[in-house]
This record gives structure tokens, sequence and C-alpha cells, in this order.
């Protein structure tokens, strides 16, 4: 997992922040308010439960991005796939769709959120195990179930995993991700009314939106189709060269 890869999933989760005014939000909200009154009167026992729900959300995240890597990885070493870029470009492509979808140009990825609605379905119930918060733990094992949640910029972030071709990649890939979405998601805990009409601005979602497809479209001009396939030929014709 290079550094680019890493940078571009980070970008996907901060610019897809204003996604998450409409995706997590309400969530967010309400999780606050199911808070146990201890927590609530407490600014850092406060502060603590947000920090346990995130990083359990992140944890999710990272599970995910772990089979995903190494679905790609599998997937790389299928001989008629050797040399192409594949993933990336999947990658590429749907970062563009994410971004069309958070500008509000084009809906694309909502299949694949209608998609994973299903699998929520049987996941959600848990967390309500965990409702009223009143301790850390509690808030960790419940953002373990709300990273889950069915949500375009998820798997636009999934596809860079994919791209990685490793557990271990996957895994930095949505650890990057989901500490880009930290900033907002923490401040819509801590100010979740006012940092909501701010974040709802059409030319907000837009601005972010077109930087997320400026992203993908530079992943793929950076990896043309079939030039890492031409490559080894290439330097098979060198070795070959020096030989004689």
């Amino acid at each position: 997992m290079n550094a680019e890869s890493l940078t571009a999933a980070f970008l996907v989760g901060l610019l897809g922040g204003v996604h998450c005014i409409g995706m997590c939000g309400g969530i967010v909200g309400a999780l606050t308010s199911g808070l146990s009154g201890q927590l609530q009167t407490s600014r850092g026992r406060f502060v603590a439960a947000l920090l346990a729900y995130n990083t359990g959300r992140i944890s999710s995240y990272m599970l995910a991005g772990v089979i995903a890597g190494a679905l790609g990885g599998q997937a790389g070493q299928w001989p008629w796939l050797e040399g192409y870029p594949v993933g990336r470009i999947l990658a590429a492509v749907i970062m563009i769709l994410f971004g069309l979808y958070l500008a509000g140009w084009w809906h694309a990825l909502l299949f694949l959120e209608r998609a994973g609605a299903r699998l929520w379905e049987h996941i959600e119930p848990l967390g309500r195990r965990f409702i009223p918060v009143r301790n850390t733990g509690q808030a960790y094992f419940l953002g373990l179930v709300w990273g889950w949640l069915p949500c375009g910029m998820v798997y636009a972030a999934l596809a860079l995993a994919l791209a990685s071709g490793s557990a271990a990649g996957g895994a930095g890939s949505m650890l990057a991700f989901g500490l880009g979405t930290l900033p907002v998601l923490l401040s819509l805990g801590l100010a979740f009314k006012s940092l909501g009409r701010v974040l709802q601005h059409r030319w907000l979602r837009m601005s972010a939106g077109g930087l997320v497809i400026a992203l993908g479209i530079t992943m793929l001009l950076a990896n043309p189709l079939g030039h890492g396939h031409h490559a080894h030929p290439a330097s098979d014709t060198g070795h070959s060269h020096q030989g004689h």
C-alpha cells in the first residue's frame, strides 16, 4: 500500500464527510441522545464515548478492508488479469461515481446501498442491545455495528482497499479512510444541529463531489489500461539484449 493510495482513501473520507449528514447525521443524533445521563453530564466522558463509537466504526471498516484486500490479492493472481491495474481502475471508476453521487448529479451508487441494506437488516438489531450507552465499552460495540451501515462512501473506500491487493493493505486503506471521516463525525456529535446546517449547503456538497471526481480521474490517467501488461515484455526484451 503506497502513500498515494492511503492519501486517496483519507481524502475520500474527508471530502465525503458532507455525505455523512444524510447517512449518519440522524444516527449520530440518536446515539448522542441515547447516552445515559452520567455520560451526558460529564464532558470528558461524553467525548470518550464519541471516540469509542468512532473507534468501533473504524474497526469494522478495517475488517471489511482486510476482506476486500485479500479478495483483490486473489484476483490479481488470475493469469488473464496479470499486468493490468484492474483493481485501481475499478477503484477510480467507483470514486468518480461516488463523486457524482456526493454532488447530487447522479445517484449511481444507490444500487450498492440497496444491496448492502439487506445485510444491514440482520446487523442493525444487534446495535439496539447497547442503547442506552452506559460506558465506553458499549459505545465501542455500538460503533462496531454502525460500521456496517450501507453507504456509498464506504463502498468507494472499499474499492481502494480491493485495489491494494493484500489484507494488510486493505486494512491500512480503510484505516486512512476512517481517520478522514473523523473530523466531521466527531464534530457532528459535539455540535450536531449547527454543523448539520452548514454541511447541508448544496455548494459544499458539489465542491466536495467535484474534488472526488477529479481524484478518480487522476487515478485513471495515471494507470492507463494495459500499461502494466506491456511493461513485462519490454523488461524481458531488455534482459535478452543484455544477454547477447
